[in-house]
């Protein structure tokens, strides 16, 4: 291992480190104790491993032998996990207007109904042109129509609000319940379950 050959990117390491003390952490976590920051390098360059200081702000500051490239490849590897598995949400948009028709209306509503299914927020609007902002209240009760039609599925983020031309509301996704889990089967009843022989009665003096 070529000391310094690794490039520093979140840590110092190697001959960057130039404090006059350090604690050593070896390679398998054991404690190798405080010594200055040479002779923590020369004790990494024999293992042929880095030394990176991992606790800057601690005193003596903490330093670990380590091989810094395997640390980084498997580091860098698991923020790659953690964005595939990340779900993103999306905001969907459906717009429409005040004169829009039933059929229109029911297949926009199925549309937005899809995205609020699939996890994302829908941003519903109605955009007014000329004369009909003289009526912004057909928009409010075009979405609120919207929205009731999507109460199963969906919370209102942000009701009906008019900002220029456009008056729009906001939908996400209510969260999901656990499935339940099924009932078990009872067991069913057998004849001996249901037909049981009644006790024999006692007689009084008996002897034997």
């Amino acid at each position: 291992m070529e000391v310094g050959s690794i490039a520093n990117l979140d840590h110092q390491i190697n001959e960057e480190i130039l404090d006059k003390e350090v604690r050593l952490i070896g390679a398998a976590g054991e404690q190798l104790g405080i010594m200055s920051a040479e002779e923590a390098l020369k004790v990494a360059i024999e293992q042929e491993l880095d030394l990176v200081k991992i606790a800057p702000g601690s005193n003596p500051p903490v330093c670990k032998i380590m091989d810094y490239g395997k640390y980084r490849f498997e580091q860098t590897k698991k923020e790659k996990e953690a964005k595939k598995n990340q779900r993103v949400i999306e905001i969907k948009e459906i717009r429409m207007s005040p004169s829009i028709d039933t059929n229109d209306f029911n297949t926009k509503l199925k549309n937005g109904q899809k995205f609020l299914a699939e996890g994302n927020r829908l941003k519903v609007s109605v955009r007014f042109r000329g004369r009909e902002m003289a009526h912004t209240e057909i928009g409010g009760v075009i979405l609120r129509d919207f929205a009731a039609k999507c109460a199963e599925i969906a919370n209102l983020d942000k009701p009906p609000k008019l900002e220029g031309r456009n008056m729009s509301m906001f939908l996400s996704p209510k969260p999901q319940a656990p499935a339940k889990k099924p009932a078990k089967p009872k067991a069913p009843k057998t004849a001996e379950d249901e037909v049981k022989p009644a006790p024999a009665p006692e007689i009084a003096g008996e002897t034997e």
